[in-house]
């Protein structure tokens, strides 16, 4: 059993991060955004000794692989990649539309939730998850125009897009939440089960909308991460 995790996700402007040994929950959230690059390492380390853990003592790490900010998941990946190659742990990647469905099922029930991620420039990310399917079942992710957006009755909607594009999205229930380390921590155990960990060198972020080319902070952040996941002889 997967009771040794580190999540995290730094795909909107909120940072959120969470460690679980056993029944045992850390976690923070916090300001994201440009500033993730620089804080994520600390807090992984805060966390991690809050919990009585080693890097290599963890089952696994999981991460909102996106979509979402570029310079996020990137960070994101590039700091989970770090961590797994140095502690030689798998990762999980994780959906953050699947996080998002999560979240609002866990705080507001909802069983059928179309997920929505502000993705700017007038779009939206998103994607419908059935929490009556297999954790596993294929979604995909779409950027759509707000008005593009359908969903039957019996479907909600959650994210972060409704300040943004409230009148243009369907007159459906409206949870705002977003996707949390904690989300990703009660996802782990069903889909490293369902065998959707992976090797640190194949680990890569979901973009939906096409960016390429790292930037110096996400190259930082990879070598700070080696570095610090590197034990010292």
């Amino acid at each position: 059993m997967a009771d040794k995790l580190l999540a995290f996700d730094t795909s909107t402007d909120t940072l959120s991060v969470a460690v679980r040994h056993g029944a045992r929950v850390f976690a923070h959230s916090g300001v994201g955004g440009a500033q993730a690059s620089a804080t994520l390492i600390p807090l992984i380390r805060q966390l991690l000794a809050d919990a009585g853990l080693a890097l290599a003592d963890l089952d696994a790490i999981a991460f909102g692989r996106g979509p979402g900010s570029f310079t996020g998941l990137r960070t994101a990946c590039a700091v989970a990649q770090g961590l797994g190659f140095g502690a030689g742990v798998p990762l999980l990647p994780v959906d953050t539309l699947q996080a998002v469905a999560e979240e609002a099922r866990h705080r507001f029930g909802a069983q059928r939730v179309v997920a929505l991620l502000d993705a700017r420039m007038d779009q939206v990310y998103a994607a419908r998850y059935d929490f009556g399917a297999p954790i596993d079942a294929p979604v995909e992710a779409e950027l759509l125009a707000p008005e593009a957006v359908a969903a039957a009755e019996d479907w909600v909607l959650a994210g972060n897009a409704f300040a943004a594009y409230g009148m243009r999205l369907p007159a459906l229930m409206r949870h705002e939440v977003l996707p949390t380390a904690e989300a990703l921590l009660r996802l782990a155990p069903a889909l490293m089960a369902a065998g959707r960990a992976v090797a640190p060198a194949d680990a890569a972020p979901l973009y939906v909308r096409d960016k390429v080319a790292q930037t110096t902070e996400e190259r930082a952040a990879l070598k700070a991460a080696q570095q610090q996941a590197t034990p010292t002889p």
